[in-house]
């Protein structure tokens, strides 16, 4: 059924763009008819017209970009798409929406992320003046970015393929907010995020990242504060992330590195500006000694940890707090003495004062749904409150507000329902919809449970998995994703495997994550060891990947703090922690897990789980009851056997 030249694409039925004979079967060079498809677009389109809430939960290899961009458009309303990862927006952006075109000519579309992410003009330009380049290769990337500023529409640093992740050059000419001055800038009618905006403002999609859509609705609480244009629904697409990125943007965090940012800034700023002003200087030295000596106080151990002694450590070293907050004060002070002062000066004053505040509500705040903990990473120490229970917080700013919010991911439902998503998210009225794969996952996977390794608890468990995963890798041929909840686990067993076997072992940590999945995909019989970061996100199609192997279910550690804090809410408020909260979150990352093997309708592999609880515990039925139709087995024979085929 082709679309005749005389029928809009905006009004014919859905059925005629997505159906055996549509508009997609003779455009898109990998077209495969699915029907859940086609169902998940219809959905789509029912709630936008009716300005309603829906939850969808596509399999993988559904095709749900499509499935939600073609009813967006269709729409005429202007719709935020937020994705979980900024490589899934950016394929958004640059791969589909320019496919779309072709069907519907007038799409206009913009790709917003974070203003970290791009170039600030005017401190290039003071950067220019001031003698604080450091080595040649910092010299001759400052060169390329100034020529490549010249030239750029966007200012977008992925533009610039040499630029390293953690580039401090980088960092010191980012448009971050702090130092933004806004229409008072020299230059903020030719600046970049001037621009997107712009962009934005005359766009119908628009998209971005979680990080910024939540950074966004943080913001909206406060008068004129906003940094997306208004818009009429919203797409959350990998929205099992959602809990996790608005806990951490309803948050607050203060640390040294903030301290050292600020007082870094002042002195650039004052230097750029050519304003003489020893009392600053001072403040700012003041600011940086006390800051040392407050931070400290805290142990020098990595990992997060329960900030249970707030009150003790102000009782015995209120000295040291009231020094760090007096050196804000006066570090404020001292900069709104300076007279004739810039836009920039200003701005400083203000972080003094949010940082200030900031410190004050970690430490002393008594409020009952936040859990207050720091952190040590290498040489930072952050300190953080984050709300233990964000579902009231979205469904006040979120989902009353908004006539239409689609939440859609590969991974929502536990055993066949979304309880468990709205209860944690505040969703009390959404139509829901579970768009199964068109995957043979009998035909496709082998799900494999060991019973003869003990309980994952059990001090001798990490010696005999690592036996185990070898004897599975050589199954296999090596090919192997084998996942960890733990570091150390990881590393115990990728040093066993790398004494038994020849295959090349990469393991998390010894190179950028991007680099060792671009080893993984190009190196035949390769293993990657790795953790949590590595459980989603991730596309590995072909015989490259044919197992995945989880060393345990995937509990959150009960001793972290949040986890610790949600636990103890639930339980207090009559609930059962571990059922309504712990079971479901753990289902849903072992979904992920899973879902990086079965990508394509040719792709075969194994799937290994070394925790055999999921047999033994009654527990483990939600989790048998919410992975697709695997075949299982317990015996490693028929893992050799099935491995023989592919």
């Amino acid at each position: 059924m082709p679309i005749a030249s005389k029928e809009p694409a905006e009004r014919v039925p859905l059925e005629r763009i997505f159906g055996p004979q549509g508009w997609l079967a003779r455009h898109h060079p990998n077209y495969e008819y699915r029907r859940g498809q086609l169902e998940m677009a219809e959905a789509v389109e029912a709630a936008l017209e009716n300005r309603q809430h829906l939850i969808v939960e596509a399999g993988t290899g559904t095709g749900k970009t499509l499935a939600y961009l073609v009813p967006i458009i269709r729409s005429g309303k202007r719709v935020i798409i937020s994705t979980g990862t900024k490589n899934l927006q950016e394929q958004v952006f640059f791969k589909d929406i320019p496919f779309l075109r072709k069907l519907f000519p007038d799409i206009r579309a913009t790709l917003m992320k974070g203003r970290q992410n791009y170039l600030c003009r005017q401190k290039l330009y003071d950067i220019e003046k001031q003698p604080v380049l450091s080595g040649m290769e910092e010299v001759d990337l400052y060169a390329e970015i100034r020529a490549w500023e010249k030239r750029t529409q966007t200012g977008d640093r992925a533009e610039i393929a040499q630029l390293p992740d953690a580039s401090d050059l980088w960092s010191r000419i980012d448009a971050r907010s702090e130092s933004c001055t806004g229409q008072k800038c020299q230059q903020f009618e030719k600046c970049f995020i001037t621009w997107m905006h712009q962009r934005a403002a005359e766009s119908d999609v628009i998209i971005v990242n979680h990080h910024l859509f939540f950074a966004d609705l943080a913001l909206r609480q406060m008068e004129f504060a906003a940094l997306l244009p208004d818009y009429a629904a919203v797409i959350l697409d990998e929205a099992h992330e959602v809990e996790d990125v608005a806990t951490q943007y309803f948050g607050l965090q203060v640390s040294n590195y903030r301290v050292e940012e600020l007082a870094r800034d002042t002195e650039t700023t004052l230097r750029a500006k050519t304003v003489q002003s020893p009392e600053v200087l001072a403040a700012v030295a003041d600011m940086r000694r006390h800051s040392e000596q407050f931070f400290e106080l805290f142990p020098a151990r990595e990992g997060r940890v329960a900030f249970d002694n707030r009150d003790k450590l102000l009782e015995v070293n209120r000295g040291a707090y009231s020094s760090l907050l007096n050196a804000f004060v006066r570090l404020e002070s001292e900069l709104l003495r300076i007279k004739n002062r810039p836009e920039e000066i200003n701005n400083l004053a203000q972080r003094a004062v949010d940082l200030r505040k900031g410190f004050e509500f970690v430490l002393e705040s008594q409020e009952r749904n936040f859990v207050f903990w720091w952190e040590r990473r290498g040489r930072g120490v952050f300190l953080e409150a984050s709300p233990i229970d964000v579902s009231a917080l979205l469904r006040e700013r979120l989902f009353a507000k908004m006539e239409s919010v689609v939440l859609t991911s590969a991974t929502l439902a536990v055993g066949g329902t979304f309880d468990f998503l709205k209860r944690r998210l505040g969703i009390e009225n959404a139509k829901e919809k579970i768009v199964d794969s068109h995957f043979d996952f009998a035909r496709q996977a082998l799900l494999y449970t060991p019973l003869h390794l003990p309980d994952p608890r059990q001090p001798d468990f990490a010696r005999m998995a690592a036996e185990e995963v070898v004897q599975i890798l050589k199954a296999t041929r090596g090919r192997a994703f084998v996942l960890f909840t733990s570091h150390q686990q990881m590393r115990e067993v990728h040093a066993h495997a790398r004494r038994r076997l020849r295959y090349p072992l990469l393991l998390q940590g010894t190179a950028p994550r991007t680099a060792l999945l671009d080893r993984f995909r190009s190196t035949p019989h390769a293993v990657l060891f790795a953790t949590s970061s590595f459980w989603q996100g991730v596309d590995v199609q072909g015989q490259q990947l044919s197992a995945v192997i989880v060393d345990r279910l995937p509990f959150a550690v009960p001793s972290d703090p949040v986890v610790a804090a949600r636990i103890r809410m639930i339980n207090e408020d009559g609930g059962n922690a571990f059922t309504e909260y712990q079971t479901p979150e753990a289902v849903i990352s072992l979904k992920q897990g899973f879902g990086r093997l079965i990508r394509s309708e040719t792709d075969r592999g194994v799937l290994a789980i070394l925790d055999h609880r999921i047999v033994r515990m009654a527990y483990g039925h939600a989790f048998f009851e919410s992975l697709p139709g695997y075949r299982r087995t317990e015996r490693l024979e028929e893992v050799k056997a099935f491995m023989r085929e592919c």
